[in-house]
């Protein structure tokens, strides 16, 4: 366990040293979206281009993963949205909570975290359930949270914005770059690729700062009182019931003859016990869902995944890199 602590705690301490910069006023507020637009569209892009090249592709297309991980996430928002929805819950926030509990924090820190934990292999399963997540489980919450509005115009929009924010998300375009250039074995001229690599490596710490610096705005612009039955519950689903699920379809999957490999099925089970992925809140407040709320999930299970993950690493990693 100390082995493991000793490789998680740059990660969150990260989080958390951004976290006290936006409290203390030392990162302006008005700078976290400048962080938020370099991480999203410059950084993460280029490390999840390199890594996308650099997995073969068979990996990239793996029926297995896509299946299992698919099936979990579908089932944790019908879950969740059982467990919150009710007179005083609406869909547009049950569907937000849902979401927040089935969207781990793969871009932001599961790739870099899980690289360093298992080594270049484990990107391959990790991106295929962030496409996963980004186009599918996303996609399907935030139809499910206009289900509010009358008639058929509600699910209209919804899936108006839904296929805009896919199409404006460079995320997905830059896996499915990643991907075709390992297919056809291209590689990026010298200088470009250096520049990626660049990008790609100021990734993880900028990430991680701007989580917690994102979880500090959210809190600190936050006054409503939320009770604590209204987001602890989704937040150790998420680092509990995800990964106990994820684990349990996985092996099942293996009993029944899938091609699934055990490592594939490794790098799953740690994706989902992950904490909730921190542009959930960002959705929320553009759909007028209760931020607060999200905002809150969201900083329960990134201060939990500290000891979560890391026990979750011991107890399915014999000797991490």
């Amino acid at each position: 366990m100390l082995a493991v602590l000793l490789i998680t705690f740059p990660f969150f301490a990260l989080v958390l040293c951004g976290y006290l910069a936006a409290r203390r006023g030392v990162l302006p507020q008005a700078a976290i979206p400048g962080l938020n637009v370099f991480v999203l569209y410059f950084a993460l892009p280029c490390m999840l281009y390199r890594f996308g090249a650099a997995t073969p592709i068979a990996q990239l297309l793996d029926a297995s993963v896509f299946g299992v991980y698919l099936a979990c996430a579908l089932a944790m928002v019908a879950v969740a949205m059982v467990m919150t929805r009710s007179e005083r819950i609406n869909w547009n926030n049950a569907a937000f909570g849902a979401l927040v509990a089935a969207f781990p924090n793969t871009g932001f820190m599961g790739v870099p975290l899980l690289v360093a934990l298992l080594g270049a292999q484990a990107a391959g399963p990790a991106i295929v359930t962030i496409a996963i997540d980004l186009v599918i489980t996303s996609s399907l919450c935030i139809a499910l949270s206009r289900l509010d509005s009358a008639g058929t115009h509600g699910m209209r929009v919804a899936a108006s914005h839904a296929l805009r924010g896919m199409a404006t998300n460079p995320m997905p375009w830059s896996i499915a770059l990643g991907a075709l250039a390992s297919a056809a074995g291209l590689t990026l001229p010298g200088p470009v690729m250096q520049t990626v690599g660049l990008l790609a490596d100021a990734a993880s710490p900028v990430a991680l700062f701007t989580i917690g610096a994102v979880l500090a705005r959210s809190q600190m612009n936050t006054h409503e009182r939320v009770p604590w039955i209204d987001y602890v519950p989704l937040a150790l689903a998420k680092l509990v019931m995800h990964p106990l699920l994820v684990l349990a379809v996985g092996t099942v999957a293996l009993y029944l003859g899938a091609p699934l490999s055990r490592f594939a099925l490794t790098v799953m089970v740690l994706v989902a016990a992950l904490p909730s992925a921190s542009n959930v809140s960002l959705l929320a407040e553009r759909f007028g869902a209760n931020n607060g709320r999200i905002a809150r999930i969201i900083l329960v299970s990134t201060a939990l995944a500290f000891l979560s993950f890391s026990a979750a690493v011991s107890l399915l990693v014999d000797a991490p890199k």
